[in-house]
């Protein structure tokens, strides 16, 4: 008899159980890495995290010339912009609410659901997305950038060994060059756990344990607090369905089973209200939360994850310990100044037109 295998789903159910049924001294509490990755697709370097820098920070490729990346992942902060739901061009507002991208370096999808594999393909989606940037297409934004002198000089100076610099491949990768330097090591709870016991408190050691035995570790566990995706292949993400337990007054209060998830861009009955782990590493700089921003305290988000996740009320106790180990998770941020852009004198590159329609379409 040809003995079954274990799909990968139950095997992570089944680490997940062995996490929940353990206790704080047995989980493998494990630090940031100090220095992100740099992939062979697409190897970090100066010239390109500068360039990324730039194109980052830059609103002109967006359909009004308003709104870059920083618009809606601000990094003068926790890297989101404090909405439910982000306003893009023309005031437009999407379904959900904007994930950070501090450490999105060390999650191997992108996107609430999951459904881009790395950074590159996920600093395509807002561009031409209708309610984020507004471009007709990824080429005609590359077209207005690269209509700017200086910005030609970058890419070739990024991109040294290409023919032709200014493709939409080459913005992507130094956009996600700069992003993946955007990491926040050395939190207090990192250095608790390479060895420094002062670092947090003893209420934050107290909540510290109550996370993991009330079962938060199930999904949020390793380094990012975001599942084991820094060991999984690049694109296989960490999904858990949210909410798991429906029966309860926070489901209807929050509106939590309106989004579909990941079945939204699959169709398939199996990802219904599936979602990708989101980091909780300077969880408490990113209110509101949750996939649809309706959760206004992280009192509250903590309240509503016991009840929908794990089918527990937790005491105001719990509550008040988890929160506090969860602030013991903000890093040290890089000093990230505002950078200078290039400029065409005496002429826009920003189309002028009234109609919102036919600036995003043209």
């Amino acid at each position: 008899m040809k003995a079954i295998q274990p799909t990968r789903g139950r095997l992570l159910a089944a680490a997940a159980a062995l996490l929940v049924a353990g206790n704080a001294a047995a989980y493998d509490w494990q630090a940031l890495p100090e220095k992100p990755p740099s992939p062979k697709h697409n190897p970090t370097t100066e010239a390109k995290v500068e360039l990324g820098k730039k194109l980052y920070f830059d609103p002109r490729y967006s359909a009004s010339g308003t709104v870059s990346c920083n618009t809606c992942h601000n990094l003068m902060e926790g890297s989101d912009d404090g909405r439910p739901t982000s306003m893009g061009v023309f005031g437009r507002t999407g379904p959900r609410n904007a994930p950070p991208v501090w450490n999105a370096a060390f999650m191997s999808t992108q996107f609430w659901d999951g459904r881009a594999k790395n950074l590159e393909e996920q600093a395509k989606g807002p561009i031409t997305a209708g309610v984020e940037m507004g471009m007709g297409s990824m080429d005609m934004a590359v077209e207005r950038v690269i209509s700017i002198d200086g910005y030609r000089e970058l890419f070739a100076k990024a991109f040294p060994g290409d023919s032709n610099p200014t493709t939409v491949d080459n913005f992507v990768k130094a956009v996600a060059a700069f992003e993946r330097t955007l990491i926040t090591p050395n939190s207090p709870y990192d250095q608790y756990v390479k060895g420094d016991k002062s670092a947090l408190s003893d209420q934050q050691v107290r909540g510290m344990k109550t996370f993991n035995e009330v079962g938060c570790t199930s999904c949020h566990s390793g380094p990012a607090f975001n599942g084991p995706q820094m060991n999984m292949p690049e694109g296989q993400g960490f999904y858990q369905k949210f909410p798991t337990f429906t029966d309860n007054e926070y489901v209807k209060k929050y509106n939590l089973m309106a989004d579909k998830g990941r079945a939204r861009g699959t169709g398939k009955e199996s990802d219904l209200h599936m979602y990708k782990v989101p980091t909780l590493r300077n969880v408490t700089l990113t209110a509101p939360y949750f996939h649809n921003g309706q959760v206004e305290t992280l009192p509250e988000a903590v309240r509503v994850m016991g009840k929908v996740q794990l089918n527990k009320d937790l005491s105001k106790q719990q509550v008040t310990d988890i929160v506090a180990f969860l602030n013991g998770l903000t890093g040290e941020f890089p000093e990230i100044t505002m950078p200078r852009l290039p400029s065409n004198p005496g002429e826009t590159v920003v189309e002028v037109s009234g109609d919102a329609e036919s600036v995003s379409a043209h």
